[in-house]
Parts: C-alpha cells; structure tokens; sequence
C-alpha cells in the first residue's frame, strides 16, 4: 500500500507539474494582493474536482465505453510522452487553445489536470485503487497549493529560468513514467490478445 501510496503521489506531481503554471499564474494575479491565496484555491480547487471524478467514476466511463484497460494505459502514455516532450523542449502543440477559458480555470484544468493527469489518475486506480491514489492525489494537490501561494518567492529565489529547468527536469521524469506505462500497456495487451488467440 505504501509503495502504491509513493508511486501514485510522485507520478501524480510531476504530470500536474505546479511549476509550469507559475508563470500564468502570476501573470492573472499580478497586482491582487492577498486574492493570490483565493486564484491559488480556486485553482487547485478545480483541479481537485475534476481529478476526484475520475478516481471515483473513472473505471465506469472505461466500462461504459469499453475500452480495454491495458489499450488506455499506451493510449495514456503516449499524452503523457507528448506532454513530457513538451515541458523538456519548451513548446506547446495546445497553445491558444483555450484562450476564451477564464484564466483560474485554465490553471485548474487543463496545466494541472489535463488529459495526461485524468487518464493517468484512472490507470493508478485500476492498479492501486481508489483509496492509495486518493490520498496520493489529496497530498499533490496541497504540494501544487503551496507551489502557487508561493509563487512570488520561487521566482525570486530561483527566477523564471530556474522554474523553466524545474520544468524541464520534470519533463524528463513525465517522460520516463509515459515509456513505462505504454511498454506495460503493449506487453500485458499482447499476452491477453495471444491467451483469446488472436495473435499465436
């Protein structure tokens, strides 16, 4: 269960990588003062909605839909490989995408939980369950609180530079944690296509 607990949390943090919207962050508080604390809230309030409904719905929407588990886990990967790719290369292939968003609910959804977190969330509860991935994704939500209450200072201790490179290294991670996932996914979907004699 702690193991669980460790690797749904680290994998949890580093897609939701909090430091990447600093820079939006700052940009739609600048000036406001103390109502940093409640765009903070606001925020990570609506990135907690949307991440919760699919630890707790996200197994039905798979049954509903029928798709098969292990088809999600390399479909997942391949966004989150996308998304890695991303932050270590500094570009965006969404960009513009969402300018009519209000801003906080940009931040909320989809830098903090895209496409990437979502499927990633209903994979780790496939795997570890709902109550090991809840309090994993309760504590990466309060980590990615902290990032943008403290927003001002990790851009003045370590500057837009340093929060771009925390990025990139993170992007790295995103990017290792995408290549395992679609490598499980493509073996374990393969075993079962062999075991219904599809492929011999």
């Amino acid at each position: 269960m702690f193991e669980g607990f460790v690797s749904s949390f680290i994998s949890l943090f580093v897609v939701m990588d909090p430091f990447a919207s600093i820079p939006v962050f700052l940009s739609v508080t600048k000036g406001k003062g103390r109502n940093k604390l409640h765009a903070a809230s606001s925020a990570v309030g609506i990135a907690a909605a949307v991440l919760f409904a699919f630890i707790f719905f996200g197994q039905e929407m798979l049954s509903f839909f029928r798709v098969n588990f292990y088809s999600l886990q390399v479909a997942g990967g391949i966004v989150l490989l996308v998304l890695g790719v991303e932050l270590v290369l500094g570009f965006s292939l969404t960009r513009g995408s969402y300018k009519y968003t209000p801003a906080i609910s940009l931040i909320g959804t989809p830098l903090l939980t895209g496409p990437g977190a979502i499927t990633l969330t209903t994979i780790l509860v496939k795997e570890y369950g709902r109550l090991v991935v809840s309090m994993a994704a309760i504590l990466a939500l309060m980590l990615c609180l902290l990032v943008l209450w403290f927003s001002n200072y990790f851009t003045r201790f370590i500057g837009n530079y340093g929060i771009g490179t925390t990025s990139r290294v993170i992007g790295i991670f995103l990017v290792a944690i995408a290549v395992e996932l679609i490598l499980r996914g493509l073996v374990s979907r393969l075993a079962e296509l062999r075991v219904e004699g599809i492929f011999s």
